[in-house]
């Protein structure tokens, strides 16, 4: 593992930075993104600094992303963040720079790069990102950076409310805040879906399965998104709905690809999913975490293997 100071000394040696994140970007891995290349560009304005990667539809209010060519990786510096493992970096060309630096929050299954900094215990790579920011006095937390930063710790946080929030966590919001950015229009950005997204709330609770143990699963298939006029992308906002309900401890959602497969989003309140998830070609946080299904069958596999982690953790009254 590097140290933030590692970090910063292979940055100044580049006169090419691209800054790269998953692919599916959320709020953080846009807010952990543009605001270290806001730092970088206002700290070194005679470097090219770019960021990478697909726009993401939805968050396009938060940040949309720079046309990066194959020339543009050519001797530079790439640097990774909020992005466990290598197949998920949203751009295929990432090895083709001179040297990479993976900064994450996630669990470290693949230790990709030539430098990384992973801090599991980080509420997200936009915490880190503000921590990286304070270690040094070559960058500096401007207004403009906090904006991004504030953006994905609320959205990795879901606005303070899930357990990786700590007080240090807090202090950097607090921070962030006291530099003048617009929280209350992010936070509102955040919070709104479209009339079609309201109804596909609604029908999640219909299509709902909840087991006895408190486990629940539900299946958002092609033909829900298409009588509503959703794509994947806006269906994934009600990704957080089935907690909200008192039987439910931790639940599977099912949202069916294009080619009839499944992106499976695992969430839990309690017992640790992303063990299930690695097994279902994925991975994630302990409590948050992502996999793919190829049919129902295996939808249902998982549901059941969900229900007994769930029955095991309460069965040992975690």
């Amino acid at each position: 593992m590097n140290s933030f100071s590692d970090i910063i000394e292979t940055i100044k040696k580049y006169d090419k930075i691209v800054i790269l994140r998953h692919q599916n970007p959320d709020p953080d891995a846009l807010g952990s993104q543009t605001g270290l290349a806001t730092a970088l560009r206002e700290a070194y304005p005679d470097k090219k600094i770019l960021i990478g990667g697909h726009n993401a539809e939805g968050l396009k209010w938060l940040s949309t992303m720079d046309e990066v060519s194959d020339d543009d990786y050519n001797g530079a510096l790439v640097i990774s963040v909020d992005t466990a493992n290598t197949p998920r970096v949203d751009d295929d060309r990432f090895n083709n720079g001179d040297f990479l630096i993976k900064i994450d929050h996630h669990p470290n299954d693949e230790a990709y790069g030539d430098q990384l900094f992973v801090n599991t215990d980080a509420s997200s790579c936009s915490e880190i990102i503000a921590d990286l920011i304070d270690s040094t006095e070559e960058l500096t937390l401007t207004k403009s950076v906090a904006y991004y930063l504030y953006a994905g710790i609320v959205g990795d946080t879901g606005r303070f409310m899930y357990p990786s929030t700590t007080e240090h966590t807090l202090n950097i919001a607090a921070r962030l805040v006291s530099l003048g950015i617009d929280f209350s229009g992010i936070n509102q950005s955040m919070n709104e879906i479209t009339l079609a997204q309201a109804k596909l709330q609604g029908e999640l609770f219909n299509r709902l399965k909840v087991d006895k143990s408190g486990a629940a699963v539900a299946v958002i298939d092609l033909d829900l998104m298409k009588k509503l006029g959703i794509n994947q992308e806006k269906a994934n906002s009600v990704v957080s709905t089935p907690g909200r309900l008192h039987e439910v401890t931790s639940w599977l959602e099912a949202v069916q690809k294009d080619d009839g497969t499944f992106r499976m989003h695992l969430r839990s309140q309690g017992p640790v999913i992303n063990g299930l998830a690695k097994e279902h070609d994925g991975g994630g946080h302990p409590l948050a975490s992502g996999a793919n299904a190829k049919n129902l069958d295996e939808v249902n596999q998982m549901f059941k293997e969900l229900i007994e982690i769930v029955q095991d953790f309460k069965s040992k009254g975690e």
